[in-house]
């Protein structure tokens, strides 16, 4: 049977309708006997061919000779109600094959996609360039290319949708338009007004087509399928009136309609699908919170939306870029009332406007890392917002020193300039010994810790000796940077003594570090000898501290600690050397009586197999280098039977008789006997 539509299902059955005693025929594909054409009904031609045209896409029907009912020349007025049902079971036989449906995971298929290629990095020209190839596959498979010359358009449209792949054609044309837009988007510096008109083109492209996927979904595909496209659509259009900055109310309508589709869709299917769902949903909701804090039905405060731009997620790429526009747009209204820079008693004044804003955004940041909420914050974070201080720091040095290069011969403002120079590079200082502070302590926590991830890299000592010595270098800089100049003022003397007693409490740290570097090593004498060392140095910083009246209390704690560690560890450290010592002519006697005559004096080191009543660990220590000793890899050789070797010494002693007579002779002429 040919597909039918509904539409020319009604039209078949408004013609053919058994209203009277005579049914009435259909034509046949092939040609039939003479006896049917004479049995035909009074129908006219005309009406015949009206009928036909109405009908549509509705073939002609041949009717087999098999049929288990009569024929249509064979029926009378008794077969009219058998006829009837005939032709609704072909009808309804017909409209069980009218419409298949097709099914999408509609938000698994596009996540999966973009984590493979380039989202997981934020990676967008990737990904555009993967949809673009993966849309010439579609064509080519579908045999929907647009001609081979010039450019032919074919419009996707209901009829055309003959299978699944035409809908993947019109959802992966939507996201290129959309990866497109935003590719511009993180053009440094943010897009200019040339390619931010192009961008809202892309979205509207995208728009376009994520509406032209619902509207197809509808028709051909499942109810799930359905609401997926209908959420995609919604997103888009939300998208698209949330980067063109007006209203707000139809872009929060969009946004709540695809938090409410995903909310429902969380609530079935697989596992997978509902965990996709419900990560949608986390994603849609900063933009929904946006969206009614520039409507004015939400509280929201400035430090909410920065947390809130921290999620991550390529839902919120495009929320992201339009926080960080509002919170430049503020930072430079609040850059026109700053007018002085506040540095140990000095004010410097600040007239560049870039300048101001990099010193305000530097600002901002350090309240997340140096505030209430900063030990909330995990580690990796703090090093990353750590990041952005130093470049914000950065480039208002660099605006500085431009500005002076620039300054002409004015004195005054060159000294001006000099001082904000000199006040913006000690507070870098200051930051980068923070941070540095940070990695110690990280350090730290892994070198006291047992490893329980065993691709996690073992943190050794060295390591820390190597941050102390960069804390140590951190802490000269800046004092010499802040002793450096003229009248100085009481506020950099007592900054500049700070250094001095924070680079003491270092160089006890590091010398403390250095003994169970030694210790590890074996080497007991030195690491005794460092430890009595470092425990000097933690009192005499400890005693300069509680002398001071505003001492840092956490490095006083921290001295404590360490004055007791080094106290301990001296004494392990002599009880090991006096044990080692005293074990030293054992340890000898062994060693000599394991000699053998072979010359192996290597020692030989038993497998895990052999020393199973031995309690001691065949993996090793996680601080020190040592190969596992749990089975023999590659196998040792071992020695096998094999035939004899036999050496002919009576060969070289038998004379054999000469065969030059047998040996053929060159044959030579006459003239040969003259010239050899």
């Amino acid at each position: 049977m040919v597909r039918v539509t509904t539409q020319n299902l009604r039209l078949f059955q408004q013609k053919f309708e058994p209203s009277s005693s005579t049914i009435p025929s259909i034509r046949p594909l092939t040609a039939a006997p003479k006896a049917r054409d004479q049995t035909q009904t009074s129908t006219s031609h005309r009406e015949r061919d009206h009928c036909e045209a109405a009908a549509g896409e509705i073939n002609p029907i041949t009717i087999p000779d098999t049929l288990p009912y009569p024929r249509p020349f064979e029926m009378g007025k008794d077969s009219q109600a058998s006829s009837a049902m005939e032709i609704d079971d072909l009808k309804s036989n017909s409209s069980d094959q009218i419409a298949p449906k097709f099914s999408i995971n509609v938000l698994q298929l596009l996540k999966s996609a973009q984590m493979q290629h380039g989202l997981r990095h934020g990676d967008y020209t990737r990904y555009r360039r993967y949809c673009t190839a993966r849309l010439r596959r579609l064509y080519k498979s579908l045999k929907f290319t647009h001609g081979r010359g010039k450019y032919t358009r074919r419009a996707i449209t209901e009829s055309t949708v003959t299978e699944v792949r035409f809908l993947h054609v019109v959802l992966y044309t939507a996201e290129r338009a959309w990866s497109h837009a935003m590719e511009k988007r993180q053009v440094l510096d943010g897009p200019n007004a040339r390619q931010r008109i192009y961008l809202i083109g892309r979205l509207r492209k995208a728009v376009k087509w994520s509406t032209l996927f619902a509207q197809l979904c509808a028709i051909k595909g499942d109810s799930r399928t359905s609401l997926e496209a209908e959420a995609y659509a919604s997103f888009m259009k939300g998208s698209l009136l949330f980067e063109q900055d007006q209203n707000w109310d139809t872009a929060l309508m969009n946004f709540k309609s695809a938090r409410a589709v995903y909310e429902e869709l969380a609530k079935y299917g697989d596992l997978e699908s509902q965990v996709l769902c419900r990560e949608r949903v986390e994603e849609l909701e900063p933009s929904i919170r946006y969206c009614l804090h520039k409507v004015g039905e939400s509280n929201l405060q400035a430090s909410e939306l920065i947390q809130i731009g921290e999620m991550e997620g390529p839902a919120l790429d495009l929320f992201k870029a339009k926080l960080e526009a509002v919170m430049a747009e503020a930072r430079s209204q609040q850059a026109a009332s700053m007018t002085e820079f506040h540095w140990l008693g000095h004010r410097f004044p600040i007239s560049n406007p870039k300048t101001r804003v990099s010193i305000l955004k530097a600002q901002e940041l350090e309240k997340d890392v140096l505030g209430s909420s900063a030990d909330s914050l995990p580690p990796e974070k703090k090093l990353g917002i750590f990041d952005k201080i130093f470049t914000a720091y950065h480039e208002a040095r660099s605006c500085i020193r431009n500005d002076l290069a620039s300054a002409g011969n004015s004195e005054n403002v060159k000294d001006d300039l000099n001082g904000l120079d000199k006040a913006v590079s000690a507070v870098l200082g200051q930051r980068t010994i923070e941070r540095n502070q940070l990695l110690v302590n990280n350090a730290k926590s892994k070198l006291t810790k047992r490893r329980d991830d065993k691709n996690e890299k073992a943190t050794k000592p060295e390591e820390l000796v190597r941050l102390y010595d960069l804390l140590l270098q951190n802490t000269s800089d800046l004092s010499d940077l802040v002793s450096s100049g003229r009248d100085r003022k009481p506020e950099e003397v007592a900054f500049a003594e700070d250094c001095e007693l924070k680079s003491l409490a270092f160089r006890a740290e590091r010398c403390f570090f250095l003994g169970r570097s030694y210790s590890l090593a074996g080497k007991r004498v030195e690491a005794y000898a460092l430890y009595c060392h470092a425990r000097s140095l933690a009192e005499t910083a400890l005693q300069k501290f509680e002398a001071v009246n505003n001492g840092d209390q956490m490095i006083i704690e921290e001295l404590k600690i360490l004055y007791d560690e080094c106290r301990s560890n001296s004494c392990i450290e002599h009880a090991t050397g006096i044990m080692e010592e005293l074990k030293a002519p054992e340890n000898l006697s062994k060693k000599i009586s394991s000699i053998n005559l072979t010359g192996v004096d290597k020692k030989v080191e038993k497998f895990l197999l052999e020393k199973l009543d031995v309690y001691e660990s065949a993996v090793g220590e996680s601080n020190v280098k040592s190969a596992p000793r749990i089975e023999a890899f590659p196998p040792l050789f071992q020695s096998i039977p094999r035939n004899p070797i036999v050496l002919d010494l009576a060969y070289n002693h038998i004379d054999f008789p000469s065969l030059q007579h047998r040996m053929r002779k060159d044959k030579s002429g006459f003239l040969s006997r003259f010239w050899g």
